[in-house]
């Protein structure tokens, strides 16, 4: 496969939307970080939701399978919900052997970074992010692994940051009002990437990944021995940030911000905010799903405090 760079994920998504030049609908899960169909409305590519799966919240393969089924499907987004590494390899062989021209996108950005060049995968593209929040976090950047069928272009467009902090704001107040998102269209994308060391990039994710990971075991141990397992989602779904279900997200949360620590609740259900859509199951899952960091931006210290806080308002300490 070959590989490409860009400012942010995001870009390499949109530069294979608008170098495709498909107008058939994509199929995207409804717990999508919500700059993916964003990034599809700036390039004009029109797309669905579908719910995630009880079993393991992804994206329902069985609806997908039933969309394609029912009409014509320009391709379909597989997102690694919390980063959970399982990839449903048997099922995009089985889609290729339906229609060749279906797309395949393997979204790996909350996933551990491969930096090999050899990636068996019957997905047209894999991406990776390296920005902020990510597993690796340097700051910027994104890459994909790109079947050498896939017509790929690097767009030029303009770039602003008060832009993107706009369209930030208002997504988020969307999906917190759980409101209908308006797309207005500007120039929040960047898409220059020539000041970047891309010769680097690698060794520096290769770098940075030892010292993430180490942290992140760190903490998560933490986690896992003062908190009871029956709130833990598996391990395989605890490395980009440690996630606990549990009943009283909203109160938990506020008691963790009113003791001046921080946590979070991703992702929202887009269904009926930035599309059409009733998606109960990842309604379900955004209603219970707290999000606890495990990166360098918290300490041994903040890791006990906020288990204390957790087991409080649990009931549990």
């Amino acid at each position: 496969m070959d590989v490409v760079y860009a400012p942010r994920a995001s870009t390499i998504l949109y530069n294979i939307l608008v170098s495709r030049g498909d107008n058939r609908p994509f199929i995207l899960p409804a717990n999508i970080c919500p700059i993916v169909p964003i990034t599809f409305l700036k390039a004009g590519t029109p797309y669905t939701f579908v719910d995630i799966s009880a079993e393991g919240y992804h994206i329902d393969l069985a609806l997908v399978e039933q969309h394609i089924h029912q009409g014509e499907i320009g391709g379909f987004l597989y997102s690694h919900t919390y980063g959970d590494e399982s990839t449903p390899n048997d099922f995009f062989r089985f889609i290729r052997n339906i229609d060749e021209n279906i797309l395949i996108i393997d979204d790996r950005c909350l996933c551990l970074p491969d930096t090999s060049l050899s990636s068996p995968s019957f997905a047209d593209v894999i991406i990776y992010s390296t920005g902020y929040s990510k597993i690796v976090d340097i700051g910027f950047g994104g890459y994909a692994k790109i079947s050498p069928e896939i017509t790929f272009k690097n767009i030029r467009l303009a770039y602003r940051e008060d832009d993107l902090k706009a369209i930030e704001t208002e997504y988020k107040k969307s999906s917190s009002s759980r409101s209908a998102y308006i797309y207005q269209d500007c120039d929040w994308l960047e898409t220059e990437s020539e000041n970047r060391d891309w010769a680097m990039y690698f060794h520096q994710i290769e770098a940075a990944l030892v010292d993430s990971l180490k942290h992140r075991k760190m903490i998560n141990e933490i986690y896992i021995s003062l908190l009871p397992t029956e709130y833990c989602l598996p391990p395989g779904y605890q490395r980009w940030r440690f996630n606990l279900l549990v009943p009283a997200r909203d109160e938990l949360l506020k008691a963790i911000f009113d003791e001046g620590l921080f946590a979070s609740s991703h992702y929202a259900s887009l269904g009926g905010i930035m599309g059409p859509g009733n998606c109960p199951v990842a309604e379900d899952l955004a209603s219970q799903v707290v999000n606890l960091f495990n990166d360098f931006h918290f300490t041994e210290d903040m890791a006990r405090n906020i288990c204390a806080i957790i087991l409080d308002v649990l009931g549990e300490g």
